[in-house]
């Protein structure tokens, strides 16, 4: 395939860094849980989207088509697809998009109120968290964003099932849309 040519908000993002003409991606400190690559850097843009050519942006693990140009693999993404942008080695350097939060999941209990201790398999997944970075608001019709209310450091309770988590080196992450935060805490 000689060329692509991009409709839309889209990305096109290598997908190995055998792609980038040598350039490498630093190790990635971060793991996603599924076994799809779920970390890229941005290669081609079309029209304006946030992310720019050469960004380090990590996306949904079961976004975007997988495609062969240049022989090289990449994939194709739409804007939305695309989380944040990693200006780091670490997920706590994430800079979440559009209405993206990213979130510290807070610790699991080790015991419970009564004194006996948990296991691993018997400990419930917290959905409570503190805030650590904002998207810049969802892009309305006439191109202006409409700025999030929950900011850094809030204490929030979230859906159990949604967003995509991330292991960093401080500890547990998850990213997910505003409008899965159910509290703001206080």
């Amino acid at each position: 395939m000689a060329a692509v040519h991009l409709t839309g908000p889209r990305v096109a993002v290598a997908a190995k860094p055998a792609a980038l003409g040598g350039l490498r991606l630093p190790t990635p400190s971060i793991t996603v849980p599924s076994g799809r690559r779920a970390r890229g850097l941005v290669v081609r843009a079309a029209t304006v989207v946030s992310p720019k050519i050469g960004a380090q942006v990590v996306y949904s693990k079961y976004a975007g088509t997988e495609l062969e140009f240049n022989d090289a693999d990449h994939l194709i993404l739409k804007e939305d697809d695309i989380i944040g942008i990693l200006d780091g080695d670490d997920v706590k350097d994430l800079k979440p998009l559009n209405d993206r939060i990213l979130i510290k999941i807070a610790e699991a209990e080790e015991q419970t109120a009564g004194g006996l201790l948990l296991t691993q398999a018997t400990k419930d997944k917290p959905s409570v968290g503190t805030v650590v970075a904002v998207g810049p608001g969802p892009l309305g019709e006439d191109g202006s964003r409409t700025p999030l209310s929950i900011t850094p450091g809030s204490n929030v309770m979230y859906t159990k099932y949604a967003g995509s988590e991330f292991k960093g080196q401080e500890g547990e992450y998850i990213v997910l849309r505003a409008s899965d935060v159910m509290a703001v805490l206080s």
